[in-house]
């Protein structure tokens, strides 16, 4: 068997990245889901996948959660939490959408590469990624990628938000078989 190189080097690359993720920014992103009546996950293009993916694994562990954009998304409210992920912190539709959410006297949280952008700086906690971007270069500790510019960010997104629901899933004591049980069954 041959390795594929190019998929080694993208591990080792979101491993050194990983290493600059401040584990205090993702703690405090999680004791706002923890206090939330229901949480609000929100990205566009690629990193909507993967927030539309931790939507889906907070709805495994019985938190009331939407991807916004759905039709059967409801409303936000007072005591609500909007999550966006936005590499730049500066996508029109996603400062819009923030603001918004604020004016109903919900919180927000984010993930970006840029938290002193409008989006990271108007939220109650933001967690931090090392990252690239078309609209903005060689900042943010980061100044090249192997990857395709916001690959890297995309993906330790999803795995932040994966890390997020281990402890999520820790704290509230569930297990695999109680997360299954609000797994999709019409598929």
């Amino acid at each position: 068997m041959k390795p594929c190189s190019n998929l080694l080097a993208i591990l080792e690359e979101l491993a050194e990245d990983a290493k600059l993720v401040d584990g205090g920014e993702v703690e405090a992103v999680k004791d706002l889901i923890v206090k939330a009546e229901r949480v609000f996950v929100a990205g566009a293009g690629r990193s909507g996948f993967a927030a539309r993916g931790f939507a889906n694994r907070l709805m495994h562990l019985g938190y009331s959660a939407y991807f916004v954009g759905e039709p059967t998304t409801p409303s936000i409210q007072q005591g609500d939490l909007l999550i966006i992920g936005s590499g730049s912190g500066e996508t029109g539709s996603l400062k819009v959408m923030a603001q918004k959410a604020l004016d109903q006297g919900a919180m927000l949280a984010t993930l970006t590469i840029f938290p002193a952008n409008t989006i990271g700086s108007i939220a109650s906690a933001y967690i931090k990624i090392p990252g690239v971007t078309s609209k903005v270069e060689k900042e943010a500790g980061k100044e090249t990628s192997i990857q395709t510019k916001g690959s890297s960010f995309e993906q330790l997104s999803w795995l932040i938000y994966d890390s997020i629901i281990i402890d999520l899933k820790r704290e509230t004591g569930q297990t695999d078989a109680d997360m299954f049980a609000r797994h999709a069954n019409l598929e």
